[in-house]
């Protein structure tokens, strides 16, 4: 029983690793999309998303079956509450890659993105995507070294999110106020995106060593 049980907090943590590749690939996806003004590609993420859905359904469903029949404690206990609150931050990251794939597809068969931006969104694409992979690394292999450069990562999308704000800001910005607005948007999307990886990232520290970075004992 005691094996068996093993076995389901094993699985519990490698769903949540799959949950992050599939987000990574939405992203990844959505934003080609984005860029290149890709009808199918935005459907394809749009259809996709409930997949994701599915996979937040049956991860907590399991953990909440463990808390229920095997009352762990400790870091299994730590373990079930992560998978939890884990999984609620990777569907929000494949809602993130949905609202850019719907905008790719709002604006169809027009750029949603003006060419002074488009590098930034490149960029951000790219950050974003590197930062859900570094997640299912951390979930893999629970480095909380790895865990933590996903900070400095945040602080390169945060960087860039930042520059975005400054062309946007610009007098001289010749694109109106709806594409101001869709930038605005979509910059916001990517850098939300960002910070729950790094959400999913303190998970994994809290389940080894028992303090959330970033908040007292108080908070957890």
């Amino acid at each position: 029983m005691r094996e068996a049980y093993r076995d389901q907090l094993g699985q519990l943590a490698d769903q949540l690793a799959d949950m992050c590749s599939m987000v990574g690939d939405a992203m990844s996806h959505a934003t080609k999309a984005l860029l290149d003004s890709d009808l199918a590609l935005a459907e394809q993420v749009i259809g996709d998303d409930t997949k994701i859905d599915d996979a937040r359904a049956k991860a907590e469903e399991e953990a909440y079956a463990l808390l229920a029949l095997q009352a762990p404690v400790a870091t299994d206990l730590r373990t079930v509450l992560a998978v939890i609150h884990a999984a609620e931050s990777l569907e929000r990251m494949g809602d993130l890659a949905l609202h850019v794939a719907k905008a790719a597809r709002r604006r169809h068969p027009n750029p949603v993105l003006p060419d002074a931006v488009r590098p930034y969104f490149a960029e951000m694409g790219k950050i974003a995507c590197k930062m859900a992979e570094q997640a299912e690394q951390v979930i893999r292999t629970q480095d909380i070294e790895l865990a933590r450069q996903l900070d400095e990562t945040d602080d390169e999308m945060d960087d860039l999110h930042q520059h975005l704000f400054t062309v946007l800001m610009d007098r001289e910005w010749p694109h109106g106020v709806a594409a101001a607005v869709d930038v605005t948007l979509l910059g916001r999307f990517y850098e939300r995106f960002a910070d729950h990886a790094v959400s999913v990232a303190k998970r994994v520290v809290f389940v080894v060593t028992g303090k959330m970075p970033g908040y007292s004992s108080d908070e957890i």
